[in-house]
């Protein structure tokens, strides 16, 4: 009997913190992967970060093998994917590699956003989906809520569910049989040429590029010419194995393994996610389903803030792009700032987990600018620009329009909060497009909102009105024509372009003076007066004063005619003048930090 219908490949989806991490624990402890001894809390997660967090960055595949009821021993390849909003593109390419998916309910919390947009992921690629009801040993679990909410909004028969708990290991055993029994067995083995997916990749200061790939057909072995069909590129296999969850080296990989690859290859740039591999002796015609090409959504200005970290700033962000296809970065000065590089993430957390990673396993300390937006600026002779830089932004009177990418939102909110949630969504130009109500006391709003405005502080003013029971997915939607203007701030009637922004017309006002406020609290005290201003074009729209120092000029006037005060006074204001005439306002470097921290 052929041994390819004896694996199964599934992962496990979740809403963030519903127990993914954990419940992998436990398979891998029941199923002898790794043995109690080594076996720590979120084995899977390698990142000081993801466990310091509590979340999943990166999709970590690993195989165990379980010897089922029926008397047949299977190979299970397992991967524990990401559950934050940012990283669903990790999940997408983990679900590409599988036929199965487990998909994991909080027995507290019930269906969350991202339960709904990972189980809708899952029908897209057409994957067998076991709903798992998790931490059922909570005092506060509500089966009958949670099956109901299975039925209603995820339309899968709550005869389906398995209850468990990945803490104390109830019904590891029911999910391991249903895995076996419910996951197809691999599928497309049966084409006649070699083809892999590659569904992720690490870099390897010693070995080059490793490429994680799931072999559909065919089999690899060290010593074989691969091909990339993307790039018609050739390179010698040097190694093959599987993750037990450490890389172990074995001589073939067959049809329905996941495992890694080790080639002649040295520049990550050349194996791209969701190209197919083949042989180059036995090539396939057809590529396997990719994925579509990821898209960075938010762009910042990262800086170091000593000037002299340049060199190793650049080097931290080569390196943090190699095992993340999604973070791209191209260098950039600023008058402010000195050089730095403009660059591009998924999301917020995502900008968050790269900035964090270079402080820390880089040692770079580093200054961010104020997150921006792509926007499509439409001129009047008709050509369409695409900015992601408010520097950059064409002078007025050449622009028609600008556009700005929208998201379509699903929010999941308890009853008690919608008023003040739909008052957040109107305060970000928000517009709800329907309700649904969930239960008795949970509702789902879906809105459109522009992506510029949820960047710095919406979703933790959702968590602290809904008291932490608030979830959101969201997904870009289409680019919308919108009234923006370019924000400046002056300083000394000089623009500084650290602290440009593109804003709604309705908004600038407000966010300028705020800003010229936090400014002029900030810059110490200067030898004249001077204005700090936002302006957008020539008008003048907010401003604040720097405070200036002085010298007390008439101490030594002790009593006498005030005619002799006021003659030193006025000599001292004229001195204060000329001085302002030539002189430059130096802003220390901490001042940016601190403001744009505080944004």
């Amino acid at each position: 009997m052929s041994s390819v219908p004896l694996t199964r490949n599934f992962c496990i989806i979740a809403h963030v913190d519903h127990g993914k991490t954990t419940l992998s624990d436990r398979l891998l402890e029941y199923t002898n992967t790794v043995s109690h001894r080594v076996l720590t809390a979120q084995h899977l997660d390698s990142m000081d970060l993801e466990r310091e967090r509590g979340i999943t960055i990166k999709s970590h595949p690993v195989t165990m093998t379980y010897p089922a009821k029926d008397g047949q021993i299977y190979k299970l390849n397992l991967m524990d994917t990401p559950g934050h909003v940012d990283f669903s593109y990790e999940v997408s390419r983990s679900l590409a590699a599988c036929e199965g998916a487990l998909l994991l309910i909080d027995a507290a919390q019930g269906v969350e956003a991202q339960t709904v947009a990972n189980a809708h992921l899952a029908f897209a690629q057409k994957l067998k989906v076991i709903p798992v009801i998790n931490k059922i040993d909570l005092p506060s679990a509500n089966l009958e809520l949670c099956l109901k909410q299975l039925e209603d909004i995820l339309t899968i028969s709550s005869e389906e569910a398995i209850l468990a708990s990945g803490k104390s290991g109830i019904g590891i055993v029911d999910i391991l049989e249903a895995v076996v029994s419910r996951v197809p067995a691999p599928r497309w083995t049966d084409y006649p040429q070699p083809r892999a997916l590659v569904f992720d990749s690490l870099y390897d200061s010693y070995r080059g590029v490793i490429a994680y790939a799931r072999v559909f057909s065919g089999s690899y072995k060290a010593g074989d010419m691969m091909m990339l069909m993307n790039t018609g590129q050739r390179a010698e296999i040097k190694e093959v194995g599987v993750f037990t969850p450490k890389m172990m080296k074995v001589d073939v990989l067959g049809a329905g393994d996941v495992g890694y690859f080790v080639s002649s290859i040295k520049t990550p740039s050349e194996i791209k996610t969701g190209d197919t591999i083949t042989l180059a002796n036995k090539a396939a015609t057809d590529m396997l389903p990719g994925y579509k090409e990821v898209r960075p959504m938010v762009f910042c200005g990262l800086y170091p803030v000593e000037t002299s970290d340049y060199e190793k700033l650049k080097a931290a962000l080569g390196r943090l792009q190699l095992n993340d296809a999604a973070f791209v970065y191209s260098s950039e000065s600023s008058l402010a700032l000195g050089f730095g590089f403009r660059c591009g993430f998924l999301g917020l957390l995502h900008m968050e987990i790269i900035q964090e990673r270079v402080r820390r396993e880089h040692d770079v300390d580093i200054i961010s600018t104020y997150p921006s937006v792509v926007y499509h600026i439409v001129t009047h002779g008709g050509a369409i620009a695409q900015i992601d830089n408010p520097v950059l932004l064409p002078d007025p009177g050449t622009i028609l329009e600008i556009r700005e990418p929208t998201i379509k939102a699903s929010i999941h909110i308890p009853n008690d909060s919608m008023g003040d949630i739909l008052a957040l969504v109107m305060e970000k130009r928000g517009v709800v497009e329907h309700t649904d109500t969930l239960d008795a006391h949970r509702v789902m709003l879906t809105c459109m909102l522009p992506l510029n405005e949820i960047l710095v502080d919406f979703n933790d003013r959702l968590k602290s009105i809904t008291h932490g029971y608030g979830s959101m997915d969201y997904e870009l939607s289409d680019y919308l024509v919108s009234d923006l203007v370019k924000m400046e701030i002056l300083v000394n009637n000089d623009p500084v372009d650290a602290f440009a922004s593109i804003v709604h017309r309705d908004k600038a006002e407000g966010k300028g003076r705020a800003l010229c406020e936090k400014l002029a609290e900030i810059i110490p005290p200067q030898m004249f007066k001077v204005a700090i201003q936002a302006a957008i074009g020539g008008k003048i729209i907010a401003r604040d004063n720097v405070k200036e120092m002085r010298k007390d000029v008439t101490s030594k006037c002790y009593g006498g005619d005030i005619s002799r005060k006021r003659k030193l006074l006025d000599k001292q204001k004229e001195g204060k003048k000329k001085m302002k005439q030539f002189g430059k306002v130096s802003i220390p470097s901490d001042a940016f930090i601190k403001v744009l921290k505080t944004n």
